[in-house]
């Protein structure tokens, strides 16, 4: 009889470590957390204003925790409608200081849950590291995240919380505030649990880790990369007849088509895509932005099934300032050249509604959609008796007046938002007194698409006013990307040899680049989307501007200083609804049996 060598461990304890080093689920104490906070950024002085959470494990709540916190700052109105969270009802709450310990100490040991969690783990982290408080190593598991993988179109429009728990017939309805949304992603975090345990996921790590099977099909394709070069680029899936599937970008052209034959390709709809291609083009791009650009115009031009996004440009609207003798707002699909003046483009025809809805709100030009002749004679309409319109075709107002009125209209669409942001606040401010929260958050967001859109339309309009913009940046290659810009449509790109004569490269790379044509509008010569790719790189650290044709300005009381608290209220959102857009919801492909 031997014994056992000192120190090792025996074999039943090595059989043991090895099935159990999955932890199972039934085991596993959670901690969902929700918090409301007064912005969407902690860095940017950002305040937690309530906390919520919930202990379970084994499908049983083992204890609940709820706090409001006095951020010690003015609740912005936006956020006191979003969350009916008011000034007063935090006026005796506990700071951040007394309440972060607290949480903690319910958290303490267990797995953090939250939808959306980098923005509720953010936030706590950062008060921690404020307050010089260790943060407890959590795990950390996100119910957005994970339902992006198992939900498809046919369960649910989309991943906001309300829609999952709807899925998943939660008892609470999500509803703004910390401990109702926490409880209702418990339902939600249940419910993905019992999907996925119908597909062999039992263990913390295989939730942690769950993504679509790639199927040995897909795994056999990857001869299919094995021409392409490594350098920055545009790829095209296509058919067995030669039809464009998919269009995407990449640095690394032969490595990223590679991964779609791998594990590191999660998205499921991807699977089906690639089961589906017979060959993969490349088209080598001298720079990242280019390649970005080339994509656009590629995706717009085949219209590929499998991507979601930038398929149909076209289909965009404007808000319109027509040139007549009485001016009036109205929503058009093309930009002409008529003086006319021109607020978007909208992806959205109700996003275009909302911005319009704003501009008669604050300024009471005619909505009638006739022609009308410099002494009109008619009858007033009801927005006329409403005190919504000032009513030239019944000779109340004088041309005088009403143009004075549009003259500030259109000051505020180009240059300075400010009374309208002013005038709806006012409105929106009293209907939040009266607790007419709903009709003040329809206000809200008509005033976010204003913003949105005349800060949005002033931007691109600044680029494309210029018939060249050249500017050039050192790369982490150590090489100069340099990019020829007309009419905010990219016309050249090209990055200068080493050894060569840069100002003779700019020069040939000018005299070769596109020929752009002038034409009205914010985005005349390009998509939006396009002009939008080239000024966040003209905008990005390292940009030296080498020749500039025209005057690339944006107002300095323009629309743009207005974002910040929008993008706030918009973040503050997103924690609760992470993915508003449909289109971002992955499937999940079931390969044929």
């Amino acid at each position: 009889m031997s014994s056992a060598v000192q120190g090792a461990p025996s074999r039943w304890e090595s059989q043991r470590s090895f099935d159990e080093l999955g932890r199972p689920l039934r085991d596993i104490t959670f901690c969902v957390v929700d918090l409301e906070t007064t912005g969407g950024s902690a860095q940017g002085g950002s305040m937690i204003t309530e906390i919520g959470a919930v202990k379970v494990r084994g499908g049983e709540v083992l204890a609940e925790f709820q706090t409001l916190v006095n951020p010690h700052t003015e609740i912005p109105a936006f956020i006191a409608v979003l969350t009916g969270i008011s000034n007063t009802m935090v006026s005796d709450a506990p700071s951040i200081e007394s309440a972060l310990p607290a949480f903690l100490e319910f958290a303490a040991g267990t797995v953090l849950v939250a939808h959306n969690a980098p923005f509720d783990v953010g936030f706590l982290k950062h008060f921690a590291e404020q307050q010089g408080r260790p943060w407890p190593r959590f795990e950390v598991l996100d119910t957005a995240k994970l339902a992006r993988r198992v939900i498809t179109r046919d369960d649910a429009p989309n991943c906001k919380l309300s829609s999952l728990a709807r899925v998943f017939g939660s008892t609470t309805t999500p509803n703004h505030r910390a401990l109702s949304d926490a409880r209702a992603t418990v339902d939600v975090l249940h419910g993905l649990m019992e999907r996925l345990g119908g597909l062999g996921v039992h263990t913390l790590e295989e939730l942690q880790t769950f993504s679509s099977r790639v199927t040995t099909a897909q795994r056999k394709k990857r001869h299919l990369a094995e021409a392409l070069p490594h350098s920055p680029g545009v790829y095209l899936f296509r058919d067995d007849r030669s039809r464009v599937l998919y269009v995407g970008t990449s640095r690394d052209l032969r490595t990223r088509v590679r991964s779609y034959f791998t594990a590191s390709e999660t998205r499921s709809r991807m699977g089906e895509m690639v089961g589906l291609a017979s060959t993969v083009d490349g088209i080598e791009c001298a720079t990242a932005l280019e390649a970005e650009v080339r994509e656009l115009r590629l995706i717009a031009e085949h219209k590929p099934r499998y991507n979601r996004r930038s398929r149909f440009p076209e289909k965009v609207h404007f808000v319109k300032l027509t040139r007549e003798p009485w001016p009036r707002l109205s929503l058009v699909r093309r930009v002409l050249d008529d003086e006319a003046d021109y607020l978007g483009p909208f992806a959205s025809k109700k996003s275009a509604e909302k911005c319009l809805s704003a501009l008669h709100d604050t300024f009471p030009v005619r909505q009638c959609s006739d022609r009308l002749s410099r002494e009109p004679s008619r009858a007033a309409c009801v927005l006329a008796e409403m005190g919504r319109c000032l009513s030239p075709c019944d000779g109340s107002v004088d041309a005088t007046t009403y143009a004075a009125v549009v003259r500030q209209l259109r000051d505020s669409l180009l240059r300075r938002p400010d009374e309208v942001v002013e005038a709806i606040n006012a409105r929106m401010a009293a209907l939040a007194a009266d607790e007419r929260f709903e009709e003040a958050g329809i206000h809200r967001d008509r005033l976010a698409a204003f913003v949105r859109a005349a800060a949005r339309t002033q931007r691109l309009s600044a680029l494309t006013r210029c018939p060249e913009v050249v500017a050039a940046r050192r790369e982490d290659d150590g090489r100069w990307a340099v990019h020829v810009v007309r009419f905010g449509r990219l016309a050249a790109a090209g990055t200068i040899p080493a050894g060569a004569d840069a100002h003779q490269f700019v020069a040939e790379l000018r005299a070769c680049a596109e020929t752009v044509a002038a034409a009205p509008g914010p985005v005349p010569a390009a998509t939006a989307e396009e002009t939008e790719k080239v000024l966040r790189w003209l905008e990005s650290p390292g940009i030296r501007l080498v020749e500039v044709d025209g005057e690339w300005t944006c107002p300095i009381a323009g629309a743009t200083r207005h974002l910040a608290i929008h993008d706030a209220v918009n973040q503050s959102r997103l924690s609760l609804v992470p993915f508003d857009d449909r289109r971002g919801l992955a499937p999940v492909h079931q390969p044929a049996r």
